[in-house]
Order: C-alpha cells, then sequence, then structure tokens
C-alpha cells in the first residue's frame, strides 16, 4: 500500500473543491484492506472521487482512495473480472476491443466499478445489476473476504446490499457480457457519449445528477420551472445547461454545492409537494 500525509484531495474529488486529508492510503491488494480497517480509525473510503461533495476543506480523518491503484481488469471469454477501483470507462473501452457488449452506457459515466456498484449505476434504463454475476467484498464485522450473488443484493434504483450495508467493502466483481462485433459496440459508446455531452455540462468540474429522481416527476423540468437556472452560492452554480446539475465555476467551497442543494430542496418541496433525495454523498 502507499500511504501520503496531509494528501491534496482537490484532484479525487470530481467538483475539484479544494481539501486535504490528515492521511491518504492507496491499498494495493486485497490483504491491505484487511489491514487497512483493522488499524486505522475514522475511514473514509473513496472510490473514482465522483457521486461526492467534500464538506470540508481538511479532514483529521483518513482517506482509502482505491481509484488508480485497485484496478486490475482480467476478461476470460464473456466473463469480466473488475477490481473495484476500476474506472468505468476504462472498463467500457477493455471489453469493446473483445466484442463485448453490455457496458456502453458506462462510457463515459464517472464512477469506479466499486461505486457503480454500491449506487447500482447507470443510464437509458440499463444499470450495472444487468450484467453483474457476483461480488467479493471485505466484512467488517469479521474482516473476512466473503462473496455475494446478484439475486441476494436486493437492487433497487441507485440503490443496493452495499449502500444499505456500509460495513461491507466491495474488492472486485464478475461481469457476464454478450459477444458481438467491436464495431457495433464502439459506435453505441460514442453516440451515448456525444448525447451526454450535448445535455450535460462537461465544461466545468461537477459530480453529475445531484438528485434521485422522483416518481411522477423530472428534476430538470422542476428546476427549470422554478426558474433556478444559473442561481449560484460563492464558486458554485446550478448549470444552465441542465437544471439536475451543479457546478464548481469559480473555486466553490463544498459548503456552497450543499446551501445550493438545500435552497432547491426547500423551494421543490414548497411548489411540488415532493421532497427531493440527494444521489450524491455528503462527506
Amino acid at each position: 500500500m502507499i500511504i501520503h500525509k496531509d494528501f491534496d484531495l482537490t484532484m479525487y474529488n470530481s467538483y475539484r473543491i479544494r481539501s486535504t486529508s490528515h492521511k491518504a492510503i492507496f491499498p494495493e491488494h486485497e490483504n491491505d484492506f484487511i489491514e487497512i480497517f483493522r488499524n486505522e480509525k475514522n475511514i473514509i473510503l473513496l472510490g473514482s472521487g465522483h457521486n461526492i461533495i467534500l464538506s470540508k476543506e481538511y479532514y483529521e480523518e483518513t482517506f482509502v482512495i482505491v481509484h488508480q491503484c485497485f484496478n486490475h481488469i482480467n476478461i476470460e471469454g464473456t466473463c469480466v473480472e473488475v477490481e473495484a477501483g476500476a474506472w468505468m470507462t476504462d472498463v467500457a473501452s477493455a471489453v469493446q476491443e473483445r466484442g463485448l457488449s453490455g457496458l456502453e452506457v458506462f462510457y463515459d459515466i464517472p464512477s469506479s466499478l466499486g461505486g457503480a456498484i454500491v449506487m447500482n449505476a447507470g443510464a437509458s434504463g440499463e444499470e450495472i445489476k444487468d450484467v453483474l454475476v457476483k461480488v467479493r467484498y471485505l466484512d467488517l464485522d469479521d474482516f473476512q473476504i466473503k462473496e455475494i450473488l446478484k439475486d441476494e443484493m436486493s437492487f433497487e434504483y441507485r440503490n443496493s446490499f452495499f449502500q444499505r450495508n456500509t460495513n461491507k467493502i466491495v474488492l472486485k466483481a464478475w461481469l457476464n457480457l454478450t459477444l458481438t462485433d467491436r464495431e457495433i459496440v464502439k459506435n453505441k459508446m460514442e453516440l451515448i457519449k456525444e448525447q451526454r455531452w450535448a445535455k450535460q455540462p462537461k465544461e466545468f468540474p461537477n459530480a453529475g445528477s445531484v438528485f434521485k429522481r422522483p416518481k411522477g416527476f423530472y428534476v430538470g423540468a422542476m428546476i427549470d420551472e422554478l426558474k433556478l437556472k444559473g442561481y449560484s452560492v460563492g464558486g458554485a452554480k446550478i448549470s444552465e445547461k441542465h437544471g439536475g446539475f451543479i457546478v464548481n465555476f469559480n473555486d466553490a467551497k463544498g459548503q456552497d454545492i450543499i446551501d445550493i442543494i438545500n435552497e432547491v430542496k426547500r423551494q421543490v418541496l414548497d411548489r411540488f409537494q415532493v421532497d427531493l433525495e440527494v444521489e450524491q454523498r455528503i462527506i
């Protein structure tokens, strides 16, 4: 494992919020996780650093970061074995080279494999659970490494066994894909990316959709009706391009983003009687 003191987290969160942790650890092997969680106190686990909001400028807690260090991808036939820190764009690209279909929607989705499983990430009606076979994880109750099949994980929209059980740490997953033509897969991936870039504010740091979609409503449409596009606090604002996104346009602090979230929730509840649920994790 690799250990850093007073570690700059700016490039490890997609909002690019300036923040520092007292200690950051990058595990490289499964046994590293056991050692870390046995010996360290007050741990914050990060995957790719997307879908999170850093609320503090300095953390006394130890950050355990799996992105870029615990990210091996192994492909055998239509079965793909992926470590939790692998970037989903890298996974989608790797399987495309083998003519495997099933991960096209994850091309350009900002997430690690572990984060995608915890959140049951997806787009356009496709979710990670659709291709998942099983997950290997560390159980912090007894520090044993265990495996669980997809059917035992009770997946829901943007929710999973691992989100409900935060003492279980995703280490690795097995995916089952479909063999097809490489060019067909590539063309679908590029089309999805083009459509996503046309709608989403890629020009500013952000962490994707801020709120979960409530039943019977669209968050972007509600924000449009409330005329909240462009609403800002400090260096953060609601994107003029897509109302469901908050962007860092001028060295935003985490609290700027949180203040915008609270104002959106207040106005949406007042106008539509809908209590929006935040999809992003506030740390």
